[in-house]
């Protein structure tokens, strides 16, 4: 794939990359909240690291139109990356089933131009992708298992897949599920925004308790990818296909809620538990797209998530 040069060595899943040239990585996304995360992972350890944005483009970051298409394989020929992280898409069901022609631009066509750019350029390709490719009819769910995306969201993305493996088949997928983190506003993560939510105690609120979810933290993402681009990099193995990362625990959007709100001491009675299966406005969601991590396990990948309700009263101390 590519060839490092000086010494390298690795401790463990945490310690930095030590080599006398550090891989280049592209982080596409690098505003958003995996995007950022996935930047901190990278930088942290030890990676040379040149993130990309558009709307939300900062000093630190390159502006780049992934709809683009030529300005995209110029950057790509310019930066010269080992490894490019693709994490820029529109992540939202309700928007992307209401913008059909944008969403397909950026969710597959610029996907495609970029996994031929990574190709072109000799780099390894991590797209990432949803949960939401599954129905949620027959959980947990292996990378092989048969795909029915439920809303136009998880079609453009899993057309995403198929174009990165028809034009880039050395390229990786990893799927993942509803995220939540650090974040710059609440309406970045469709958990973080539950806690606004629960903080309108004046407003009533039907709250789902019937869908299954596995909220995941984007730091553990961003280890997920560091550990394979370590084994990339380092090992000069070849990681290719689907991958699968997900928590293991199973939550409600309303048990969400309710564990947020303890957690804060806020009161939660304005929120009136759902537990029939919800009439989707806009777009609809698989009822549990459990994702299994057997694949990731199986190459010696460290699949530890950090407990939901430890990094929510952490993060709500820091917030206080």
């Amino acid at each position: 794939m590519f060839e490092l040069t000086g010494s390298c060595r690795i401790a463990n899943n945490t310690m930095p990359l030590i080599v006398s040239n550090p891989p280049r990585v592209v982080v596409t996304g690098a505003s958003g909240l995996l995007g950022r995360a996935v930047v901190k992972a990278f930088k942290e350890g030890g990676y040379d690291v040149v993130g990309t944005a558009y709307s939300r483009a900062t000093e630190d970051l390159r502006k780049l139109d992934l709809t683009d298409f030529a300005a995209v394989k110029a950057f790509v020929a310019e930066q010269k990356p080992q490894i490019i992280i693709h994490c820029a898409a529109e992540r939202r069901p309700d928007v992307a089933q209401n913008n059909r022609e944008g969403v397909q631009q950026l969710n597959v066509a610029a996907t495609e131009n970029l996994a031929q750019a990574a190709k072109d350029n000799n780099a390894w390709l991590v797209y990432i992708s949803t949960d939401y490719v599954f129905d949620g009819t027959n959980p947990p769910y292996e990378p092989q298992d048969q795909v029915n995306p439920l809303n136009f969201y998880g079609q453009t993305k899993y057309a995403g897949e198929e174009a990165v493996q028809r034009v880039n088949p050395s390229a990786a997928i990893l799927r993942v599920p509803i995220l939540y983190g650090e974040v710059e506003y609440n309406g970045e993560s469709a958990v973080n925004v539950l806690l606004d939510v629960i903080k309108k105690s004046d407003a009533p609120v039907s709250m789902d308790d019937y869908q299954v979810r596995y909220p995941t933290n984007v730091a553990d993402v961003a280890k997920i990818l560091k550990q394979m681009a370590d084994k990339v990099a380092l090992n000069k193995q070849q990681l290719s296909g689907i991958y699968h990362f997900s928590s293991k625990e199973k939550m409600s959007k309303y048990s969400i809620c309710e564990t947020i709100a303890k957690l804060s001491n806020l009161p939660y009675s304005h929120l009136t538990p759902l537990r029939d299966a919800p009439k989707e406005p806009v777009a609809s969601r698989p009822h549990d797209a459990h994702l299994a991590t057997t694949r990731l396990e199986q190459i010696g990948i460290n699949v530890s998530c950090v407990p939901f309700e430890q990094w929510w009263k952490e993060y709500l101390a820091k917030k206080a």
